[in-house]
């Protein structure tokens, strides 16, 4: 007999990928797929049930499947097909908790993968260069899915203390892109002009989700060593850009705003339903985020096969072509850095370097 797989969030599109992906692993005889409602993709022959991880039902499907694996994707930033932010916050954390609770109660479940983020560290102008999975953040997130990715995770490692047999992996995913992404960032980086707060160029990392799709499968795998696959990682491309350097490979102009008129801004476009550009969503946009992934290639074995600056040129060609030439983006960039800031210096904006051309890959879900 393989193994039996539940993957929860199969409605998404990051779900509906890995579902399709698990079932053609040899190891796997079952792929069950599971959400609060039907899902608008292919899921190949994997069995959809119809049910919320928020309500004990999910129990009664694990032990109805005989599952063996569960791999919990449905935490997410932002709502499928219009829910509100408290539904997310709901299926984030109270989801989490029921679909703990039953698979403390299923014997047969013997490993446990959880989708987290990077955003567990926040964001902050007194951060680390780069975080480790050991580095703790200097201030707690205090709302919006940041916190709900700290109290996932809290969860999981109090599940992982009650069932020591279970073998347990937590990925900490850097900002996901690719051709079909759509999260609230993407829908930053397709305004026609890019709100910037006014003095800062924060650092940025990303992940292709060719790359989530392929440490997922590898973290669902039975490990030779039974310490392998356990644990916390970073998951994220190699380097980083610039947020001036994405403005310019998008080919749109930025608009530098003092941090009072962003914050302003933001919560009005919140309120109003245009955008969920949320606070936590605006501090990395300001003071941006970088984590090291040595463990996940040290102790899992893998390395993601596209770098950011790969991953986010991936972004751009399926988007099209911007406004602007990337040149003229580049000379209003720079005329901007040479504007004197509100203590007597200069901006300074790193020169972007031409990202390295993307190989050929071929995708497959």
């Amino acid at each position: 007999m393989g193994k039996v797989v539940l993957v929860t969030g199969a409605a998404r599109q990051l779900g509906g990928r890995f579902v399709r992906r698990i079932q053609r692993d040899p190891e796997v005889d079952r792929v069950v797929a599971v959400d609060s409602v039907p899902p608008g993709h292919e899921l190949g022959e994997a069995e959809f049930v119809e049910a919320d991880i928020r309500q004990p039902t999910i129990a009664r499907v694990l032990a109805e499947y005989g599952v063996d694996t569960v791999v919990h994707l449905d935490v997410s930033g932002f709502a499928l097909r219009g829910g509100s932010r408290t539904q997310v916050k709901e299926t984030n954390v109270i989801g989490t908790m029921q679909l703990l609770g039953a698979c403390q109660k299923t014997p047969a479940v013997r490993r446990l993968v959880v989708k987290s983020s990077t955003n567990v560290y926040g964001s902050a102008p007194r951060d680390p260069a780069v975080f480790t999975e050991s580095i703790a953040p200097k201030s707690l997130p205090s709302g919006g899915f940041a916190k709900d990715a700290v109290e996932v995770e809290s969860y999981v490692r109090g599940f992982a203390r009650r069932r020591p047999d279970v073998a347990v992996c937590i990925l900490r995913f850097a900002n996901i892109l690719g051709p079909a992404s759509s999260t609230p960032l993407t829908e930053y980086f397709g305004l026609p002009v890019l709100p910037t707060v006014f003095g800062y160029d924060p650092r940025l990392q990303f992940v292709h989700e060719d790359d989530v799709v392929d440490v997922l499968r590898i973290a669902a795998r039975e490990p030779a060593r039974a310490t392998l696959n356990s644990g916390t990682f970073n998951v994220a491309g190699d380097g980083v850009l610039l947020l001036s350097q994405c403005a310019r490979l998008l080919g749109r102009p930025m608009l530098p705003v003092l941090l009072p008129a962003v914050s302003w801004a933001s919560s009005a476009l919140r309120t109003l339903g245009m955008m969920d550009f949320s606070p936590e969503q605006l501090r990395l946009l300001t003071h941006g985020r970088v984590v090291e992934t040595r463990r996940l290639r040290e102790t899992v074995g893998f390395s993601p096969r596209y770098t950011t600056p790969e991953t986010f040129e991936a972004f751009v060609r399926a988007g099209g072509p911007g406004l602007l030439p990337p040149e003229r983006v580049a000379a209003l960039v720079d005329r901007v850095a040479a504007l004197p800031v509100a203590g007597g210096g200069r901006t300074e904006v790193p020169q972007a370097r031409p990202a390295p051309a993307a190989p050929t890959r071929t995708s497959a879900d």
